[in-house]
């Protein structure tokens, strides 16, 4: 695995819960776009944008109530929505897994830099958040920009974190919806997706930080290229 792959990691299990549709073709190989729900240790259920190859999907049963199992990166790409560009977040599928779940099946990794200064702040309920933009390095020369929130102690420290400073870190991605004014008599419901953090370090020197012995990553079962780290949020 090369180190831009190692960068973002992401472990994902759960229920198809829409057909999959067509999204763009590279070099004659089609991609599909699925939402995925994937339930939290709590008992609650993000749903997730997945993106997959059709040479993975083959001659697979992936239509709505099926299971998927998969490993992939977590990417951003930016679309033009109502003349205007906005961040569109997706599961990237890399490989799918057949028998083979982890007791977390939300799981992420990711090493960046912070790209835009966190933004600090507390809840009516006394609770510490902070939201930053972590953007992490992809093969050929592209980064991927991913939303992320940290909490308590966590929030704390990532508020003083300045812009250029790289991290690592380990949560979930989750799906959170909000309401969004257009007009006085428009006003609608749309989704956010972010990683939900729960471990997160800041480092200086690359060759000094061992990302794989920091993070406590397992090996799935089948030798894989793809190691995770399965803290539970």
């Amino acid at each position: 695995m090369n180190s831009a792959e190692k960068n973002n990691r992401v472990y994902l299990n759960g229920e198809i819960v829409s057909e999959a549709a067509f999204s763009h073709e590279v070099y004659g190989e089609g991609f599909y776009e699925m939402s995925v729900l994937v339930k939290r240790l709590s008992g609650q259920a993000d749903i997730l944008p997945v993106t997959i190859s059709e040479r993975l999907i083959q001659d697979k049963q992936l239509g709505i109530g099926s299971e998927i199992s998969a490993i992939g990166q977590f990417r951003s790409y930016n679309k033009l929505v109502d003349g205007k560009s906005k961040l569109m977040l997706t599961v990237f599928v890399r490989e799918l897994l057949e028998g083979e779940t982890q007791k977390n099946p939300n799981s992420i990794v990711l090493s960046g830099y912070i790209c835009k200064q966190p933004v600090y702040r507390t809840t009516p309920f006394n609770r510490e958040i902070a939201d930053l933009l972590v953007a992490v390095n992809r093969s050929y020369n592209k980064s991927d920009y991913i939303p992320c929130i940290a909490w308590g102690r966590n929030a704390r420290f990532v508020k003083n974190l300045a812009v250029g400073e790289r991290i690592a870190l380990s949560g979930r991605i989750q799906s959170r919806e909000y309401q969004k004014k257009f007009s006085e008599t428009d006003v609608r419901i749309l989704t956010a997706y972010e990683v939900s953090i729960s471990k997160l370090a800041a480092y200086e020197n690359v060759d000094n930080f061992d990302l794989d012995e920091e993070f406590s990553f397992i090996r799935l079962p089948k030798e894989s290229d793809y190691t995770f780290d399965l803290h539970s949020s």
